[in-house]
């Protein structure tokens, strides 16, 4: 088993889906009012599920997981940050060398978190 999809309850999947859209550079490839779901190139997939109509309604709170986007190097890092870290995202960390590698880190329209990072070698 591997598992291929990620879905994050929000409130409003056109408003988180325009949000990943901008992040990613892609469109989602099925949305509707209460869905949308992208799919990333080497097959990941990313849903947006409407918090109201999922059933059984989700308990918990967003901001308690991360998405991590692995980049190439600590420059990529920093070229993600200029490209997407000022464009009006919250943003909880800004660019910094931690133990792990060179990371920032944003928040989407519902408080869920998204990790850039280079990993050492």
């Amino acid at each position: 088993m591997t598992p291929n999809l990620t879905i994050l309850y929000v409130d409003s999947p056109e408003k988180s889906a325009a949000f990943y859209a901008g992040i990613f550079g892609v469109k989602p490839v099925e949305q509707s009012p209460t869905f949308a779901i992208f799919v990333f190139p080497d097959g990941i997939k990313l849903g947006l599920w409407s918090r109201h109509t999922v059933e059984p309604a989700p308990t918990g709170a967003a901001g308690t997981v991360e998405i991590a986007v692995p980049l190439a190097s600590p420059a990529a890092v920093d070229e993600a940050w200029a490209k997407i870290g000022h464009a009006g995202h919250t943003v909880l960390q800004s660019p910094v060398d931690m133990e792990f590698g060179r990371t920032f880190l944003l928040a989407d329209p519902d408080g869920h978190r998204i990790r850039f990072y280079n990993p050492p070698v």
